[in-house]
C-alpha cells in the first residue's frame, strides 16, 4: 500500500505522507522484531526519492523528516551511507537542478554533526568542497558559507586547515556579499576549529578585510562576529579567575609562592655582556623587541659570573628600536664618538635555534608598555633569605649607575631621536611606522623631562643601593662598558616617562593624555592589535551611522567575553570602552552591561571592581527599571564580591527597589524578594534586623499574590538566621512584630499572610518546634475563630498537613498537642463546608503556592 502511495501524482498526498514517516519509523522501532525491515526498505526509499521532488512542498517536507529520522537515530548507519549520502551526491552534480542542488547542499550540511565525523569525511566532505568553488550558482556557494562553521566543527582541526581554509578564504573574497555576509557571520565557528597560529597570522587578517568590506550589510555581520572572535583567542592558562589573589598579603605567601608569582610576572631577565658587543650596531626590522623565556630567567637566577653589574631597571622596558628606514640617523650615530653600538644577545651557550626564536618573539609591544611590575621589594628580600652575598664591586659600580640618566646624554638623544621621527614621517602612511613612530615620540618626551625629577629618581636609586649593600637586584642584568650605548640611555628615558604617567594617572583622575599616549595605553599582546583596535571603536558614534545602529549593543553584549580573553591585566584596553558604553544613551545597551557586571567582577577581581565596576554599578541602581531589573537579577552575585565595608553601603539603598516606574510591575518586586533571600546570608544579624526586615514586612502585604508567596519564604528564612544569633533577641522581636503587624491585622489577607508565613515556618523548619509551640503556634490556633472563611481554610490545612506531621507532636502528649487536636475538632464542625473537608481528611498537596490558589488568594 506504501509503495503504492509513492505513484500519486497528488503533491498534496505526498507531503502529507512524509509528515506522517517519522511516525510510522518510530512504530517499526518499537516492533522491530515483527517487522525487521519494514522502515529500511520501504520508508526511507520513499524519503530520499521525495528530496528530488518537482513539488517545493513535498521537498520540503521529505527534508524534514530525513532530519527527523537522523535526529532521533532511526536510520542505520549502513542506509546513511548506502541509501542516503550516494543520492545527495547526485543531486548536487554540476547538471543536477539548481534549487534542488541548493537543498542538497543544506540537507548535507545540516545532517554532517547528526552522522559523525567519519562518514563526513568520506562522503560529504569532498563535494562540499566542490560546491564552494561553485561559480555558477552563488546560493550554493552562500549556503556553504553559512554552514561553513558546522563542517568545520565536525571534521576538526586537521581537515579544516588543509581541505576548508583555502575555500574559506575563497568565499570570503566572494563577489557576492551575501556570501561574504555569510563568511563573516560564522567565522567564530570556524576558528574555533583552527590553532592559534594559524588564527594569529591569517584569519586576523581576513577578518579585518571583512570589516572593511564595501557591503554595508557584511560590515555589520562582521562587527556582530568580532567580539566572539577576540573570544576564541582566550588562554584559560593566562586568564583564569581566581578572586582576591591580588587582596593576598606577601607575609601570608610561601617562599614559594613568592618564586611562582616572580617566575610569572617578571621573567624578561637579559643580560648584555662586554665581550658580546660587535664592533657593527645591529638593530632589527621591528619597533620594539623584548626578550621573555622563563629559561633564560632561570639560568639567570643560580648567579651572576663576575665582572658583570645588576641594575634596578624595570626588564618589561629592555627593548631595541628599529632603523632599517632611517639609515642616515645611523649613519649620524656613527659619526659621534661615545656612542658605540650594541645588540641585544642571549647568553653565551645559548643555540641558534634559540636566537633564531627568540628574535621572533622580542618583539612585545605589551610587555613594553605595561606599568612596571613591584617586585623589586620582595626579590630582594627571598635573595637575602637565600644568601646572597653582596659584591665587593657594589658601592664603585653603583656610583656609576647615574651615568645613564645624566642631562647631557639626555640632550643628546633628544637630537638622536628628532632626527630619526624627522627621518619617518614622510613614510608615516605605513601603520609599522607610525607604530615606530610613536615609540620615538615617547621616548622624546621622556628626555624632555624635568631634570630635577631625574636627580631624585637617580638618587632613590643609590640610596636603595647603599642602603641594601648590595649590588645584584635579580630580574635585570646590564653589563657596563667605559661608555653608554645609546639604546640604553632610550630605555631608562622611557622608563622615567611610563614612572611618572603610572604615578600622575594615580594621583589624579582628572589626568588627560595626548592621542599617542592613549593609543599606547591600549596595547596588548594576547589578540592581534587590530582586531582589538577595530572593537574599541563600536562606541564610536559614526558607526552606528555607517554600520549598524545597535552596533554598541553588540560591543556591550562581547564585552565580557573579550575580557576575560584579554584577562584582569589589560583592563586598562577596555576601562575607557566600558564607561563609554556604560553612559551611552540607548538604555538596550546600559540594560545588556547591568545584566553582566557580575560577570566582569569575577573576571577583574575585588581590586578593580571596587575601583571602576562599583561606581558604574551605582549609576544603573538609578537607572531606568529596564536597566535596574539587569543589575537586581544579580544583586546577590555582584554584592558577595565586594568587600564586608563596601558591601555595607548598599542596605540604605534596598529601600529604593520597592520604587518602580510602574507599579504595576510587580515582577521587579518578586525578584527583589528572591535575592534579598539569598542577601541574607551576607550580612550580619543586626543588619538583616535594621534594613532588610522592613523590605520583607513590606512586600508580606503586597498587591500581588506572586510577591506574597515569594516574600513569605523570606520572612521564614529571616527568622531562621535571627533566631539562630547568639542572643536570639533579633528573632523574637520578629516574631513579635508579624503576629502583632499580621496575626492580629484588621484585614484578612494580612491574617491570611500570618498562617503561610507559620506554615513556610514549620514546613523548613526554621524554628525548633518547641520554640515553634511557645512563640507562633498559641496566635496561630486563636485563628480558628476568625470571621473569614478563607483564613480557617487555610489554617485547617496548615494544621493537618503540615504541623502534625512533626515529630514532635506525634511523639509528645504536651499541652500543645491537645490545643492543636482541639482546634482541629473545632474546624471539623465549623459551619463552612470547605474548612470541615481539610480539617477531616489528609489531602496530597502540601505546596504552599497550591495552597494560596485553592484559598483564591490572589487578588491582581
Amino acid at each position: 500500500m506504501l509503495q503504492a502511495r509513492t505513484y500519486l501524482t497528488e503533491p498534496t498526498v505526498r507531503a502529507e505522507l512524509m509528515e506522517q514517516v517519522p511516525h510510522i519509523a518510530l512504530f517499526c522501532q518499537e516492533n522491530r522484531p515483527s517487522i525487521p525491515y519494514a522502515f529500511s526498505k520501504f520508508l526511507l526509499p520513499i524519503v530520499v526519492r521525495y528530496l528530488a521532488d518537482q513539488n517545493n512542498q513535498v521537498r520540503k517536507t521529505s527534508q524534514a523528516a530525513l532530519l527527523a529520522l537522523l535526529e532521533q537515530e532511526l536510520i542505520e548507519r549502513f542506509d546513511v551511507e548506502t541509501k542516503v549520502c550516494p543520492v545527495l551526491i547526485e543531486l548536487t552534480a554540476p547538471d543536477s537542478n539548481d534549487d534542488v542542488k541548493t537543498e542538497a547542499v543544506a540537507i548535507m550540511c545540516k545532517m554532517a554533526p547528526m552522522v559523525g565525523k567519519d562518514i563526513t569525511e568520506r562522503l560529504i566532505l569532498p563535494r562540499f568542497c566542490e560546491m564552494c568553488c561553485d561559480c555558477r550558482m552563488f546560493h550554493v556557494r552562500k549556503v556553504c558559507a553559512a554552514n561553513f562553521g558546522d563542517i568545520c566543527s565536525v571534521v576538526g582541526q586537521q581537515a579544516t586547515e588543509e581541505m576548508l581554509l583555502p575555500r574559506f578564504f575563497q568565499l570570503c573574497s566572494d563577489n557576492v556579499w551575501g556570501v561574504r555576509k555569510a563568511c563573516a557571520e560564522c567565522f567564530m565557528a570556524v576558528s574555533c576549529a583552527t590553532c592559534q597560529e594559524i588564527r594569529r597570522t591569517k584569519l586576523s587578517a581576513l577578518f579585518i578585510n571583512l570589516i572593511s568590506d564595501p557591503s554595508r550589510w557584511v560590515r555589520q555581520a562582521a562587527f556582530q562576529s568580532l567580539g566572539p572572535f577576540i573570544s576564541t583567542f582566550a588562554n584559560p592558562s593566562s586568564s583564569g579567575q581566581y578572586f582576591k589573589e591580588e587582596s593576598k598579603s606577601s607575609e601570608e605567601m610561601s617562599v614559594e609562592d613568592k618564586n611562582r608569582i616572580r617566575d610569572q610576572e617578571a621573567p624578561e631577565d637579559v643580560q648584555v655582556r662586554p665581550e658580546d658587543i660587535p664592533s657593527n650596531f645591529s638593530v632589527s626590522n621591528s619597533s620594539v623587541k623584548l626578550e621573555n623565556t622563563v629559561e633564560d630567567h632561570a639560568a639567570e637566577a643560580s648567579g651572576n659570573p663576575p665582572g658583570e653589574i645588576s641594575v634596578p631597571v624595570d626588564s618589561s622596558l629592555l627593548c631595541t628600536l628599529s632603523s632599517e628606514s632611517n639609515q642616515e640617523a645611523a649613519s649620524n650615530e656613527n659619526k659621534k664618538p661615545g656612542n658605540y653600538k650594541s645588540t641585544l644577545r642571549p647568553e653565551v651557550g645559548t643555540s641558534s635555534q634559540d636566537s633564531a626564536f627568540l628574535d621572533q618573539e622580542l618583539y612585545n609591544s605589551f610587555h613594553f608598555w605595561r606599568t612596571p611590575l613591584p617586585e623589586i621589594d620582595l626579590d630582594i628580600e627571598l635573595d637575602q633569605n637565600s644568601g646572597g652575598k653582596p659584591s665587593p664591586e657594589g658601592p664603585e659600580e653603583a656610583a656609576e649607575g647615574p651615568v645613564l640618566s645624566s642631562p647631557n646624554i639626555t640632550m643628546a638623544t633628544r637630537k638622536e631621536l628628532e632626527e630619526m621621527i624627522e627621518n619617518l614621517e614622510p613614510h608615516i602612511d605605513d601603520p609599522d611606522v607610525k607604530a615606530q613612530v610613536e615609540v620615538l615620540s615617547a621616548a622624546l618626551r621622556a628626555s624632555s623631562l624635568d631634570a630635577h625629577e631625574e636627580t631624585i629618581n637617580i638618587e632613590k636609586r643609590s640610596d636603595l643601593q647603599d642602603e641594601l649593600g648590595i649590588n645584584e637586584l635579580p630580574n635585570c642584568k646590564i653589563s657596563q662598558d667605559d661608555s653608554v650605548p645609546l639604546i640604553s640611555d632610550t630605555v631608562e628615558n622611557m622608563d622615567s616617562t611610563l614612572h611618572y604617567i603610572h604615578n600622575d594617572s594615580d594621583l589624579s583622575n582628572n589626568s588627560s593624555f595626548s592621542p599617542d599616549e592613549e593609543r599606547r595605553t591600549k596595547v596588548q599582546d594576547v589578540v592581534p592589535q587590530a582586531l582589538l583596535d577595530q572593537y574599541l571603536s563600536m562606541t564610536d558614534p559614526s558607526r552606528a551611522q555607517t554600520v549598524d545602529t545597535e552596533i554598541a549593543k553588540h560591543c556591550a553584549y562581547s564585552l565580557p567575553g573579550v575580557a576575560l580573553t584579554l584577562g584582569r591585566q589589560n583592563w586598562h584596553c577596555l576601562r575607557e570602552t566600558y564607561e563609554t558604553l556604560a553612559s551611552d544613551m540607548q538604555w538596550k545597551v546600559r540594560r545588556t552591561l547591568a545584566f553582566s557586571i557580575h560577570e566582569l567582577a569575577v573576571i577583574l577581581g575585588d581590586q578593580l571592581t571596587a575601583a571602576d565596576l562599583v561606581p558604574i554599578f551605582n549609576g544603573f541602581l538609578k537607572d531606568l527599571d529596564e536597566v535596574r531589573i539587569g543589575v537586581l537579577k544579580h544583586l546577590h552575585d555582584f554584592l558577595k564580591l565586594l568587600h564586608i565595608d563596601k558591601r555595607r553601603e548598599y542596605l540604605y539603598q534596598l529601600q529604593e527597589f520597592l520604587v518602580t516606574d510602574n507599579s504595576r510591575n510587580w515582577r521587579f518586586r518578586a525578584e527583589l524578594a528572591e535575592q534579598l533571600i539569598l542577601l541574607l546570608e551576607l550580612y550580619s544579624p543586626r543588619d538583616v534586623y535594621d534594613y532588610l526586615r522592613p523590605i520583607a514586612l513590606n512586600l508580606c502585604a503586597d498587591k500581588v499574590s506572586s510577591v506574597r508567596w515569594i516574600s513569605y519564604k523570606l520572612v521564614s528564612e529571616m527568622v531562621k538566621k535571627l533566631h539562630a544569633a547568639t542572643p536570639p533577641t533579633f528573632g523574637v522581636d520578629l516574631i513579635n512584630e508579624l503576629v502583632e503587624n499580621f496575626g492580629r491585622c484588621p484585614k484578612w489577607s494580612g491574617r491570611q499572610a500570618f498562617v503561610f508565613v507559620c506554615q513556610t515556618v514549620i514546613e523548613d523548619d526554621c524554628l525548633p518546634m518547641d520554640q515553634f509551640a511557645v512563640h507562633l503556634m498559641p496566635h496561630l490556633l486563636t485563628l480558628a475563630n476568625d470571621r473569614v472563611a478563607n483564613v480557617r481554610v487555610l489554617l485547617a490545612k496548615t494544621l493537618r498537613q503540615t504541623l502534625l506531621e512533626k515529630d514532635y507532636f506525634l511523639a509528645s502528649a504536651s499541652c500543645h498537642q491537645e490545643a492543636v487536636e482541639q482546634t482541629i475538632m473545632a474546624l471539623q464542625m465549623d459551619r463552612d463546608s470547605d474548612v470541615k473537608y481539610f480539617a477531616s481528611i489528609h489531602p496530597a498537596s502540601t505546596k504552599i503556592s497550591e495552597d494560596a490558589m485553592s484559598t483564591a488568594s490572589s487578588t491582581y
